[in-house]
């Protein structure tokens, strides 16, 4: 499958409010196309049409950058903030329901610690579409940017894809870190908490949260086999080219 349908499949399956935040693919491969079918280099006009494509070219691609940098920061710092009001809400769930605690109440205990585990689920799978988000762009960009360069005979691949490495939505390693925090305490907590749920008379209750995360993780899970499958039909190797991702081998995710 070309990337192009790769993308729109990818944007369909991602939250409904980031879909305007992906690579305008489409409209730079339109500008690659206008750039080589302009006019012969040896009249002027033809000199004066592809110089404005290859400048709307140039353009659009950075006002991509400052899309993604935008819309990156953004939610790295909601997630930032969320990561850390869950991490305080559960001492405060057990200093005050807990066998231990001021008011102790198994259902109580159990029905907030079910609330958490959704909670942290849910932000789980948005770190982990926006690491995708991180990716698919990246790749998107590397694969015009060869188009333009193939097209042209220019040279521009090289110093904008050197440029992206520093961009701040390339950056992934504080996200990566959350994402397996999230794992480490659903580990560490939440098995117990499940023992105790399976005891409880409303079993409906807990059912539903797990059908609601489900839900959540539905796009994560189609994010991350889309982006394998492009990985694996890629037949070369280059300094452009991404790490392999690892995040589908996830316990957390395989066990949705």
């Amino acid at each position: 499958m070309k990337f192009g349908k790769r993308l729109k499949h990818q944007i369909q399956e991602t939250l409904p409010e980031w879909q305007d935040k992906f690579l305008s693919y489409k409209d730079l491969k339109k500008l690659v196309r206008l750039i080589s079918s302009a006019p012969s280099s040896s009249s002027l006009e033809g000199v004066s049409e592809s110089r404005k494509a290859q400048l709307d070219f140039i353009y659009l691609l950075n006002a991509e950058i400052n899309k993604f940098n935008s819309f990156f920061m953004d939610q790295e710092e909601d997630f930032i903030i969320c990561h850390k009001e869950l991490q305080q809400r559960i001492p405060k769930v057990i200093a005050t329901w807990g066998p231990n605690g001021t008011e102790p109440s198994e259902v109580d205990y159990i029905e907030e610690m079910w609330e958490i585990r959704r909670d942290i689920v849910n932000l789980h799978g948005k770190m982990v579409l926006l690491e995708n988000y991180s990716n698919i762009n990246y790749i998107g960009l590397a694969k015009i940017l060869k188009k333009f360069d193939k097209r042209t005979g220019g040279l521009l691949r090289l110093p904008f894809i050197q440029k992206v490495l520093k961009q701040p939505f390339f950056t992934t390693d504080l996200v990566s870190k959350l994402v397996k925090e999230c794992e480490n305490t659903i580990d560490a907590m939440f098995p117990a908490v499940e023992q105790e749920g399976e005891r409880r008379e409303h079993k409906g209750e807990r059912e539903d949260t797990m059908v609601a995360e489900q839900s959540i993780f539905r796009n994560t899970v189609a994010a991350l086999v889309t982006m394998q499958e492009m990985k694996r039909g890629s037949s070369t190797y280059s300094e452009f080219s991404l790490s392999p991702l690892n995040l589908v081998d996830s316990d957390l995710i395989q066990s949705f």
